[in-house]
């Protein structure tokens, strides 16, 4: 694969850019590969890349029911962050935003990560406590934040009411190395690399059922024929209860659409990211000048990708008061995905009852900011075959043992 730099863009300039390559062949599937990935997001593409490049496994194939990268991966709000309570979470979202720094550099590939640093409000008494017993752990778990008063938020967003009626700002939890990526660029990133490896990415292409024989997979039958294989990992996101009813067990989630919009562009106002979860919405700016929204779960299950207005306007309606001068942009377009929320609200990363079967989900409204930290853990999984010190923490058997890594209020997000 051809490698992107200064050089090449003004070389093609000069012929007219007639020699670019394709970023990642569309080959059709063969009979057998060593590993099949279901689920080309972000999540199965950093696995795909990571079996090649951390345990020398290429003969992979990613299949996807629909177009690269057309999921979650595209439909999130880009927030990176790792100020997480519980060890495991913090560890596995510390390694994401570690990679996130250098994924440009080792994918060849401008993934546009912006390290302008992430605010989570205090909008509350019982908030304020929460998250300084936040940064006391980020502290023993090697991530970096800290505490800031509602003069230090002020400073760092001038937009900012800090004296709302309902919901005043009484400090808040900065990070000041989060921050956003390009969410299609990720996904575009790890497949060019994949395909360079040799891997071969399949579209268009629904697994409509699993094989095994002897309580082992043996592979998939999907709408362009059956394709065996030696592992399986499925990284299905919201889609993930389905394809576990293929192999033939269940799995402890419920999928939910979560979702967003955005503002009409306007001048930069506000270079970091702000979440307040007593109202459960968050905001950034992005490249284009457009205000990202983002807010809570549907109160229902569904895999509808759709918005709906009453939503949005919850979400706007408290938002509006924390910035006042929102009130008067026009939405530009708003969207929905379909999240897999555990009731811990923590992911699985585990071996399944059926041998070989790996499953990577339940990241809940958390997946982005995951991508390169799931990506390793889940290589290491399929690779060896056993848990890694990333993902011991994210087995199946917690739920039947009684050790929840709970993070559904200490995350600093009302799942």
């Amino acid at each position: 694969m051809r490698r992107y730099s200064a050089f090449a863009i003004a070389k093609e300039a000069l012929r007219h850019n007639t020699g670019w390559q394709k970023a990642w062949r569309s080959p059709a599937p063969r009979k057998k590969y060593d590993v099949v990935i279901v689920g080309a997001g972000g999540h199965g593409l950093a696995t795909a890349y990571h079996l090649g490049k951390n345990h020398g496994i290429t003969n992979v194939a990613v299949v996807e029911k629909g177009w690269l990268g057309g999921g979650n991966t595209g439909r999130n709000t880009t927030i990176i962050r790792s100020n997480y309570l519980q060890d495991p979470s913090a560890a596995i979202y510390e390694k994401a935003r570690s990679l996130y720094e250098t994924m440009s550099q080792d994918l060849n590939y401008n993934v546009m990560f912006s390290p302008r640093g992430v605010i989570m409000l205090a909008q509350t008494h019982h908030e304020v406590r929460g998250y300084q017993r936040t940064a006391h752990a980020n502290a023993l778990q090697g991530v970096d934040t800290r505490w800031i008063s509602p003069a230090e938020v002020k400073k760092l967003v001038p937009i900012i009411n800090l004296d709302g009626p309902r919901y005043p700002v009484l400090g808040g939890l900065w990070q000041a190395r989060g921050g956003t990526a390009r969410h299609d660029a990720v996904a575009w990133g790890y497949a060019r690399a994949c395909s360079a490896m040799g891997m071969d990415i399949i579209q268009q292409c629904e697994v409509t059922g699993i094989d095994s024989a002897e309580g082992k997979v043996t592979g998939v039958q999907t709408t362009k024929g059956q394709i065996a294989c030696d592992k399986l990992a499925m990284v299905v996101a919201g889609n993930s209860g389905l394809l576990a009813e293929m192999a033939g067990f269940r799995l402890p989630l419920e999928t939910v659409p979560l979702q967003a919009l955005v503002s009409e562009p306007i001048k930069p106002c506000m270079d970091v990211v702000v979440m307040a979860n007593t109202v459960h919405g968050y905001m950034s700016q992005s490249d284009k000048g457009e205000m990202v929204i983002g807010g809570g779960t549907d109160g229902h299950n569904g895999y509808t990708q759709r918005g709906s207005f009453h939503h949005v306007e919850e979400t706007v309606r408290a938002l509006v008061e924390t910035f006042p001068m929102i009130s008067r942009l026009k939405m530009l377009r708003q969207w929905g995905g379909n999240v897999d929320v555990t009731g811990d609200r923590s992911p699985i990363l585990s071996k399944t009852p059926l041998g070989n079967c790996f499953i990577n989900c339940g990241w809940g409204t958390g997946g982005f900011k995951a991508i390169p930290g799931s990506g390793w853990a889940m290589a290491e999984l399929v690779a060896k075959g056993e848990p890694g010190p990333l993902t011991a923490e994210f087995g199946l058997n917690r739920f039947r043992e009684g050790r929840f890594i709970d993070e559904s209020v200490a995350a600093g997000v009302a799942h």
